[in-house]
């Protein structure tokens, strides 16, 4: 069986007597308790309702912008027509080409963490989607990654664009920032957040859509967040 570390178990001490419930001193808990050397990410992790009333489980994928960004640097590839890869290039993007790149994904090699595609190569790309798809890669209109302005898309991905999507249990899981972040960034970025998730819920769905809310962040302590105290 796995053993805490010391420096777990200190901040598990440190925090036992902590029972606030304002988000702010959550988050400045957090950060307090963000003590090992890398810049730790802070997590969001949330149930959501999937039942609706009339039937059939609801389905949430989506993507939103925070507002202060997630500080995580993404590596954003565009698949393009020939003509178009120069501007891809100047959009910022790390990665960018035609058959070139096609033939790059077929024979496994992803340096890059988002993969942005021009329409008219969906058709190109479609066969591969085995592979992108299991590892979250395939490109989606609904998620900005099949657009006709590329320029947007990269800035928008590399700005803090991030995916909410739930699993089988409705656990949604997502990081709003770093712990280098100022704590009014990272209360506005959960704020935005969630209340982002709460606009989504369907009208077949009754009672509270969001059935709970925790934060933490890569090497700390979790905290029960109350949406109702948002």
């Amino acid at each position: 069986m796995a053993k805490n570390s010391k420096r777990y178990n200190e901040l598990l001490k440190n925090s036992k007597d902590f029972k606030s419930t304002d988000l702010k001193e959550i988050i400045e808990m957090i950060k307090k308790n963000s003590t090992s050397k890398f810049d730790e990410s802070i997590d969001v992790s949330l149930r959501i309702g999937l039942k609706q009333s009339k039937g059939g489980d609801f389905n949430l994928r989506t993507v939103t912008q925070l507002p202060a960004g997630t500080g995580k640097k993404v590596r954003v590839a565009v698949l393009c027509e020939p003509d178009k890869v120069d501007e891809a290039k100047k959009s910022g993007a790390d990665v960018a080409g035609a058959e070139d790149l096609i033939e790059t994904i077929a024979a496994g090699k992803f340096d890059f963490d988002k993969l942005i595609c021009t329409p008219g190569m969906m058709g190109k790309i479609g066969k591969h989607g085995k592979v992108l798809g299991p590892k979250g890669l395939m490109p989606n209109p609904k998620l900005g990654t099949v657009s006709t302005n590329i320029k947007k898309s990269v800035q928008d991905i590399k700005a803090g664009l991030i995916e909410i999507k739930h699993d089988k249990d409705g656990n949604i899981g997502t990081s709003i920032g770093r712990k280098s972040f100022s704590t009014d960034n990272l209360v506005n970025n959960f704020k935005h957040l969630v209340d982002f998730i709460k606009k989504e819920k369907p009208d077949a769905i009754k009672g509270e859509f969001i059935k709970n809310i925790f934060v933490t962040s890569t090497m700390g302590v979790s905290f029960k967040v109350s949406s109702k105290n948002i």
